[in-house]
């Protein structure tokens, strides 16, 4: 009873913003923003929300009963790495990690906004109203409803229903654990009255400082997997050593027969591509980076939010070329643009480095890029990867160049580079998304290599 929306765009819950979401393992997890899910809840687009890791998928894999309860949920978040690299698997990346232990904070500052009561249920002893002082001194003007251990107070649930509605609470955080959570709310949700609940996991337990959350650099970089298994490695072992790796071979056994051959090469391709480039240019980009430090002040890498396969946002390196202020300056020279169209291009930009101009000349300022397509973000060929305003600002026919993932190189690239108008870059872009092969991409390679040498669009 999925009340969001499908890949279709389409749905009988009327709801702020149109979901859509990616089928990982078969399952349909959100793929959008916090601001996009959240809008969504708080305007009754759904009411079961669960989370789903890893370790759950694992669960689901063995547990029919959890298995029927996420099948029902109205909306399911993709929470971690494993789950972002699952649906990478099938060509497709997700958004945006909706990890409960962010979103679930996001959610509720909502709900404060809106006068809305939360009631915490779960977790040891303690751990509850630890986590609500927490929240309510976080998040002004919240209001808690109510806590209950999920020990004792989880023992009898007639009782702990009547306790939750008796509240008068609007959202309900369930932290039971998985599965036991999901198959608890599944068991009595139409006997509770929040209008909204969630299955939460160990949320209470970092709100509480019971469990210590790894650093904000391995979040952000999605390895908090790895602090959780360095806290507790007895504990956690079976599930993040053996766990991660039962599931990607799940995940890769499930994606394989639903992507094309060519879109299964072209991705072991760029892997094993990227990989290989990396190590063997090391010497290079130390050199680059060097320069780059000594000829301006600033970090050596740039890095931009670029539009990636089917709209998604993704962030793209790049060795810095221009000097710092190269942005705010952005408006002062964009009226003498050298392209036609959408795509800001000037010859003699005057934010270029000395060693940007160099860069630029031998296309030496994409190297980074070899990063994204390791990652997945991007592919050694492929259309250009336009700017969130550009694309924003496209065409209904241009929009079909999305539809692959960006590249390093592609038809634009050994057709001319910056010299290409707007129009004629779009007409390549989609010839290649709809002829794409790795007969196409080996022989566009071999091309750019005379396109580099040349320096023909190169500024």
């Amino acid at each position: 009873m999925h009340a969001y929306a499908s890949d279709s765009f389409t749905s009988a819950t009327p709801v702020a913003a149109p979901l859509r979401t990616r089928p990982v393992l078969g399952l349909p997890l959100v793929d959008g923003t916090t601001d996009q899910a959240i809008a969504t809840l708080m305007t009754g687009g759904a009411r079961r929300v669960y989370f789903l890791n890893a370790h759950c998928a694992n669960v689901r894999a063995r547990n029919s009963r959890y298995a029927a309860a996420l099948d029902k949920a109205d909306m399911v978040l993709p929470d971690g790495i494993g789950v972002e690299l699952a649906a990478r698997m099938t060509g497709k990346g997700l958004t945006e990690n909706l990890n409960g232990t962010d979103f679930t904070p996001a959610l509720l500052r909502a709900a404060a906004a809106r006068g809305q009561s939360v009631f915490l249920f779960g977790a040891a002893p303690g751990t509850a109203e630890a986590a609500a002082n927490r929240l309510a001194l976080a998040i002004p003007g919240l209001r808690i409803a109510g806590t209950r251990d999920g020990f004792e107070g989880a023992a009898d649930s007639d009782a702990a229903i009547d306790h939750i509605n008796g509240s008068g609470a609007d959202i309900l955080l369930v932290a039971l654990g998985v599965p036991m959570q999901e198959l608890w709310i599944d068991e009595h949700a139409h006997r509770l009255s929040p209008r909204l609940v969630l299955g939460v996991g160990a949320l209470f337990d970092f709100l509480a400082d019971r469990v210590r959350r790894a650093p904000v650099t391995l979040r952000r970089a999605k390895m908090e997997w790895l602090w959780r298994l360095a806290m507790e490695p007895r504990r956690l072992a079976g599930r993040y050593v053996v766990g991660n790796v039962t599931f990607l071979a799940r995940a890769a056994a499930y994606a394989a027969p639903r992507l094309r051959r060519d879109d299964l090469a072209k991705r072991a391709f760029d892997a094993v591509a990227s990989a290989a480039l990396i190590l063997c240019a090391a010497p290079l980009l130390l050199m680059v980076a060097l320069l780059i430090r000594l000829d301006s002040r600033g970090p050596v890498l740039f890095r931009q939010v670029r539009v990636g396969e089917n709209g998604a946002p993704f962030t793209m390196y790049k060795f810095r070329s221009m000097h710092v202020d190269a942005e705010a300056r952005r408006a002062e020279v964009a009226a003498h643009s050298d392209r036609d169209g959408l795509c800001f291009k000037a010859r003699h930009d005057p934010r270029v480095t000395r060693i940007g101009r160099v860069l630029r000349r031998y296309s030496l300022d994409e190297l980074p890029q070899i990063l994204n397509v390791l990652r997945g973000d991007m592919s050694l060929v492929g259309p250009r990867p336009a700017l969130p305003s550009e694309a924003a600002a496209y065409p209904v026919h241009a929009r079909e160049r999305l539809d692959a993932k960006p590249g390093i190189t592609g038809l634009w690239q050994v057709s001319g580079r910056a010299d290409i108008g707007f129009d004629k870059m779009v007409d390549l872009d989609v010839a290649y998304v709809r002829s794409r092969s790795m007969i196409l991409d080996l022989l566009l390679l071999a091309m750019t290599a005379r396109a580099v040498v040349s320096g023909r669009g190169a500024y």
